[in-house]
């Protein structure tokens, strides 16, 4: 009877709330109601209360190369930071916290992490640091990151800020369209950047992580300007509603055919690649439906290129898709691509070339941590290469297995 008494006793819990608590938990309670411009003095008024000044909101560009301050009442608002070579990139990149002892005192920058993908980060100046302090500002950090997100939702201040030229109106659609550029869980990471940012009008990317199953798509809508970009919007939206659907890929192809085929006719098209990839055992399965052939990179190096007959572009009807897998060894990536990464050329030259993209792979794959990083350096690194010229949309979209479990995610560490 001890025994019984003892195990039905519910064991006392301290749930009064500590400073901290009080902190977070007011711009938590207050954020539902808030309008976006009264975030930033509110976000000030927290880090003022734990002695902090001088606080800074920075977003990362479109173009993934500064961090610019977002303008607010209470923040300080200097000059974009570049992402390379400074500490707000530093602490961007390594999603971890980056100080700077200063004469007045210790500069913090905190990276902005909606779940995985860097939003940006939040800066700002303490006299002294300890263990405890740093815990507190990166949980601030975590809500300010969540606000950015969900205020975003319904303010263009924030994309605004983001902005370092005037973007057209097909790019306009396009960024509409996009998931969160990049995600990382302890299964798997993807990441992707699309060139050029301002005027980017047939290129777009997709993913879901339903379960145990990654859906990804990267589609090259034919042609420039706003008719590409009309032709990518349906070809996402097709894609999206198959996939909710919960069909094959061979069905999932065949209905964004015929949407394509119904809306547009038979002069134009859209190639892609659709793709799932089972998180738990690193089966991929593709369609490759006119589309460059995806490149495998194991060690740093491009040891295969997924490269079979392919499939007809979406739009032009009626074809059998031809679906293909492969078996993915951990830390594998996967690279997608579309081709105005390697047409480019100067009138009366080669091409750029699909030897050459892969030579500059393998030059930049050691140099980086992960998928985010690598995308975005190997991007700036074939801009260079060819000349600082994209005349044609240019996006690369890679996929990182790493296998294993996320369960652990789900257990409380009290």
């Amino acid at each position: 009877m001890e025994k019984g008494r003892s195990e039905g006793r519910r064991v006392a819990v301290d749930l009064s709330e500590g400073f901290g608590e009080r902190l977070l938990g007011q711009l938590l309670d207050r954020a539902h109601e808030m309008p976006p411009q009264l975030m930033a003095p509110l976000v000030a008024e927290e880090v003022r209360r734990i002695g902090g000044r001088d606080v800074s909101i920075l977003l990362q560009c479109y173009e993934q190369l500064e961090l610019v301050p977002l303008p607010g009442r209470g923040l300080t608002v200097g000059e974009a930071l570049p992402i390379d070579g400074s500490f707000a990139g530093e602490a961007f990149l390594r999603k971890t916290t980056a100080e700077e002892v200063r004469h007045d005192g210790v500069r913090l920058y905190l990276p902005l992490l909606d779940g995985s993908d860097e939003v940006g980060v939040i800066a700002l100046t303490l006299d002294t640091v300890d263990d405890n302090t740093r815990r507190l500002l990166r949980r601030l950090a975590g809500l300010v990151a969540d606000m950015v997100v969900t205020k975003g939702a319904y303010t263009d201040q924030f994309f605004q800020a983001r902005r370092r030229h005037p973007m057209s109106l097909a790019a306009e659609i396009q960024w509409s369209l996009l998931p969160p550029m990049s995600m990382a869980t302890p299964q798997v990471s993807v990441a992707g950047i699309l060139e050029p940012a301002y005027a980017v009008a047939g290129d777009s990317v997709d993913y879901a992580l339903n379960d145990d199953i990654l859906h990804m798509a990267i589609i090259d809508a034919m042609g420039h300007g706003l008719n590409a970009s009309v032709l990518a919007t349906v070809a996402v939206g097709a894609y999206r509603h198959a996939r909710r659907a919960d069909v094959d890929l061979a069905e999932l192809y065949a209905f964004m055919d015929r949407a394509i085929d119904q809306q547009f006719g038979p002069d134009q098209f859209v190639t892609a690649q659709m793709m799932r990839l089972d998180i738990g055992t690193g089966r991929l399965h593709w369609v490759n439906a006119g589309h460059p052939a995806a490149l495998l990179i194991r060690g740093h190096r491009v040891v295969q290129v997924l490269e079979n007959p392919g499939t007809l572009p979406v739009g032009f009807g009626g074809a059998e898709p031809l679906t293909y897998s492969i078996e993915l060894q951990r830390g594998d990536r996967v690279m997608f691509y579309t081709d105005g990464l390697v047409e480019e050329h100067h009138a009366g030259q080669e091409q750029f070339g699909e030897g050459r993209m892969i030579d500059i792979i393998e030059q930049v794959g050691p140099t980086v941590r992960d998928v985010q990083h690598m995308a975005r350096n190997l991007s700036h690194a074939l801009k260079r290469e060819r000349g600082g010229t994209t005349s044609d949309d240019a996006t690369i979209f890679l996929v990182e297995w790493h296998g294993g479990t996320a369960d652990h995610l789900a257990t409380l560490d009290l």
